[in-house]
């Protein structure tokens, strides 16, 4: 008979409460996002050891820590049976490890038995990652996660009520969870847009694959598009063989049109890849079906940064060697301005002039005024060429201009901000990214961006805070599809913050100075420039200064097709 040694009722009742208010781990929040690639493991990495085993006449403390460790070891089949053996057999058949991740520090574990019988864990949560694989930063603070043990008939305890999901310290996450994108469109279907999702190596195809029958990440659900129909689904298994992988898809595929399946095929061959699949071939009820993958537009950028130097507006190609935008070039020399962010086809810039006005620049010679309040923040210009334009002391007072000057109010921008450092649309046109300040604190916020007809911006979606910011904010800019750099800083130095959206982040420290950002190549994914003229590079672990003379350093939203 199994049997409980001193546990209160009134305990108990307690625990239950807490247990039925906690059918996962704790997820509260805004959403946050970035782990750099460097730190995301190689695929064929081996990414966990198998945990120990329980041990005899271990105490109940020592199970519940056991049962914690074991956590970051998922197991060849992602079902985290080593961890299953500190539980008690209802318990194990019923405890769902997939229902997320909090992740923690560490150090500041610490366990409280108030009874016997049953054990406190107190955690330093920093984030969680839900049952989608989705990412979310924890305001950093203690809770408290309870545990109940039972004893069996040879005296060894096990745990008779937990939470579910597991529990992994910030450095051991990435070990245990890779970063992979699910690809969606934006709503032109020009561009694959990557949203983050955390999955244990093992099964990382199914899980990729499987993601797309579920909805994007909120905050982004309402900028972006997908070609998965309804009734259309990827099947749970998703088996690879030398780097080609079998989806087979729900029977109502077959009535699908070819353009929508197309695209289907576009998104899981473009999602799968980042999980190391090099082919997908697509089945239903395991019979091959037709697909090809439609042209969608790149957003890399040029390897040779785009300056403003006494020799004119261009890409510096060596030495002090300008290359012209033919058009654009003479045009933005001319106005000689601060900040410039040139469109993808490089046929017009938005620019803010040393008085302060934002105005846009044409490659027909041409400018037109197209913002004149007093302290704007640098301008960024999108796809479609809507120019973006906002007060630093009004950070809800963004407008969008389009190509012929038409004024848009973008509603429910930057929501309880109460000021702005820097903004920067994505290069697809899905995003926006601010420095802003709300609550006394700055930091690094992103939303996505609803559009209506035409492309038309109309609002922003919810905020989503990304990470603090050290220092105050003097540049944004888009390192990539999924990352976003911030130089921040104060007189004594200066900060660059790479954050990738959906993961954790990264800093530098660079010297006391630098006063523009913008995004690199593979080679050298950020830029910068100080405020005497000399442009650096990130080369290992510092920076480098590879020219002089630079009055702008420009960014680039995307090359020509």
């Amino acid at each position: 008979m199994t049997r409980r040694r001193g546990i209160l009722s009134v305990v108990v009742a307690l625990l239950a409460i807490a247990l039925a208010a906690c059918t996962g781990l704790p997820t509260s929040g805004p959403v946050n996002y970035g782990l750099p690639n460097d730190d995301a493991p190689d695929s064929d990495e081996v990414s966990f050891l198998l945990p120990d085993r329980p041990q005899p006449g271990a105490s109940p403390e020592q199970i519940v820590e056991g049962f914690i460790r074991a956590g970051s070891g998922p197991g060849l089949n992602s079902n985290w049976d080593r961890a299953r053996e500190f539980l008690t057999p209802a318990l194990a058949a019923t405890w769902k490890p997939q229902a997320g991740v909090l992740v923690d520090v560490f150090d500041d574990r610490g366990y409280e038995v108030p009874q016997d019988g049953i054990v406190q864990l107190n955690v330093t949560a920093v984030a969680t990652v839900d049952d989608k694989g989705a990412y979310e930063r924890a305001e950093v603070g203690g809770r408290q996660l309870p545990f109940v043990l039972e004893q069996r008939d040879d005296d060894e305890w096990r745990i008779s009520q937990a939470p579910d999901g597991v529990v992994l310290d910030r450095e051991e996450f990435p070990r245990v969870f890779h970063r992979y994108a699910v690809m969606y469109f934006d709503p032109t279907w020009e561009y694959l847009v990557p949203d983050a999702r955390w999955f244990p190596p093992t099964n990382a195809p199914a899980s990729v694959a499987n993601a797309l029958n579920g909805l994007p990440s909120a905050w982004l659900a309402e900028s972006v598009t997908s070609a998965f129909v309804e009734g259309v689904e990827v099947g749970a298994s998703v088996p690879v063989s030398g780097g080609v992988a079998e989806v087979d898809l729900s029977e109502a595929a077959l009535s699908t049109d070819s353009e929508t399946l197309d695209r289907m095929y576009t998104q899981l061959q473009a999602s799968l890849g980042t999980a190391g699949v090099t082919q997908v071939e697509l089945t239903v009820e395991s019979t091959p079906i037709d697909a090809e993958t439609v042209p969608v537009r790149s957003t890399r950028v040029t390897g040779a940064p785009l300056v403003l130097t006494e020799n004119g507006f261009g890409f510096l190609t060596g030495g002090d060697q300008i290359e012209p935008i033919p058009g654009l070039s003479d045009v933005v020399q001319e106005f000689q301005p601060v900040a410039v962010q040139v469109s993808p086809d490089r046929d017009a810039a938005a620019v803010r002039v040393p008085t302060g006005e934002v105005l846009r620049l044409t490659d027909h010679q041409t400018d037109t005024l197209l913002d004149p309040r007093p302290a704007l923040v640098d301008p960024t210009i999108d796809p479609f060429g809507y120019v973006w334009s906002v007060p630093s002391d009004a950070p809800a007072d963004v407008h969008a201009f389009a190509d012929d000057g038409t004024l848009v109010e973008v509603a429910d921008a930057w929501s309880g901000a109460t000021a702005i450092g820097a903004m920067a649309v994505s290069r697809d046109g899905t995003r926006i990214a601010a420095v802003v300040t709300a609550g006394g604190r700055t930091a690094l916020w992103v939303a996505g961006i609803v559009r209506g007809r035409d492309q038309v911006p109309i609002r922003l979606g919810d905020p989503v805070q990304l990470n603090a910011v050290d220092g105050a904010g003097r540049g944004l800019a888009w390192v990539d599809d999924l990352s976003v750099g911030v130089l921040a800083g104060d007189a004594e130095g200066s900060v660059v913050l790479e954050q990738v959206i959906g993961g954790t982040s990264t800093s530098s420290a660079a010297a006391a100075g630098m006063a523009g950002i913008a995004g690199g190549t593979a080679l050298s994914s950020v830029r910068l420039r100080a405020e005497d003229g000399t442009l650096f590079v990130e080369r290992g672990a510092s920076w480098q200064p590879t020219a002089t003379g630079v009055l702008v350093l420009a960014t680039q939203q995307g090359a020509p097709e």
